[in-house]
C-alpha cells in the first residue's frame, strides 16, 4: 500500500549503516513511523533535523508494516529555531510532547494544523509564548483532557470567572469558588483569549496547561513522566519575567 502526505519531523534514529528511522506527525494519517533509506547519509542529515517540514511517501507490503518513506524536504525551520534558546526549547518541547502524548497512525486534523502554525512562528520571540500555551489548549482536548472554561461549573455564569477545578478543568467564578478557593487553579484571561497577555499572565497559563499534562494526561499514558523538555521550555521563558 501507498500514501502521499505531509508531515512534521518529529524525531530521527539511526537504522544500520545508513538508513534512519522518522517520527513524523502527518496531516491525515497522524503520527507515523517510517525507515528513510540513506537517512544518516551527509546529503539526508541536514533535510532531516526535527521541526523540519517533508513531502512524504509511505510505502508497505501490508498497513501494519514499519515501512519506507520517501522524504523530501519542503522547509526547514532549523534557522528559525536556532535563533533564541527560547526558540529551540520551544521546537524540542513541541516535538518532544507530540510524541509522547499521540498515539501512532491516529489522524488529528486539527492539531496537525495548528501545530504547523505554531512551528512557523518560531523565533518570534514576542508571540510565541501565548501561541504555545493555546496550543497545549488545543493538544488537551485532542486527547481527551481538554478545559471547559465557558462557564462556572457551580453557578452556570458566564462572567467573573476566575477559577479552573484541578480535577474536572471546568471554570469556576469567584462566587462559587466560596471558601474552596485556595483549593483551585488560577484562571488567566490568557486562556480565554481575553484582553492583552503579559508574561507574567501567560506564566499562570502554563501552570495551569501543566497540571493537566502531568496530573491528567501522564497517568492514562502509563505514568510515564512529561518530556524534560518541556519543563526547560517553561523555565527558559520563566527567565524572562
Amino acid at each position: 500500500m501507498e500514501w502521499r502526505d505531509q508531515g512534521i519531523l518529529l524525531s530521527v534514529r539511526r537504522h544500520g549503516e545508513t538508513g534512519a528511522i522518522i517520527d513524523a506527525f502527518t496531516s491525515a494519517h497522524g503520527r507515523h513511523m517510517g525507515v528513510v533509506r540513506g537517512g544518516a547519509s551527509r546529503r539526508s542529515t541536514p533535510m532531516l533535523q526535527p521541526g523540519a517540514q517533508l513531502d512524504l511517501t509511505w510505502r508497505a507490503r501490508l498497513p501494519e508494516h514499519l515501512g519506507v518513506y520517501r522524504a523530501e524536504p519542503m522547509r526547514s525551520r532549523a534557522a528559525a529555531a536556532m535563533s533564541s534558546r527560547l526558540a529551540l526549547a520551544g521546537l524540542n518541547a513541541v516535538t518532544a510532547l507530540l510524541s509522547f502524548c499521540l498515539p501512532e497512525r491516529e489522524a488529528h486534523a486539527a492539531l496537525y494544523q495548528r501545530s504547523e502554525q505554531l512551528l512557523d512562528l518560531l523565533g518570534q520571540d514576542d508571540l510565541w509564548p501565548l501561541a504555545y500555551l493555546h496550543w497545549e489548549l488545543v493538544l488537551l482536548e485532542e486527547v481527551g483532557f481538554g478545559l471547559d472554561l465557558a462557564c462556572c461549573a457551580v453557578t452556570g455564569e458566564t462572567g467573573n470567572l476566575a477559577y479552573i477545578s484541578p480535577r474536572s478543568g471546568r471554570a469556576v467564578s469567584r462566587d462559587g469558588a466560596g471558601d474552596w478557593a485556595h483549593r483551585l487553579l488560577p484562571l488567566p484571561d490568557c486562556l480565554r483569549g481575553i484582553g492583552p497577555a503579559p508574561d507574567k499572565e501567560i506564566a499562570e497559563g502554563l501552570r495551569v496547561t501543566g497540571h493537566f499534562l502531568t496530573d491528567h494526561l501522564a497517568p492514562a499514558l502509563g505514568n510515564n513522566p512529561l518530556p524534560d523538555s518541556r519543563a526547560r521550555f517553561v523555565e527558559t521563558f520563566a527567565r524572562r519575567l
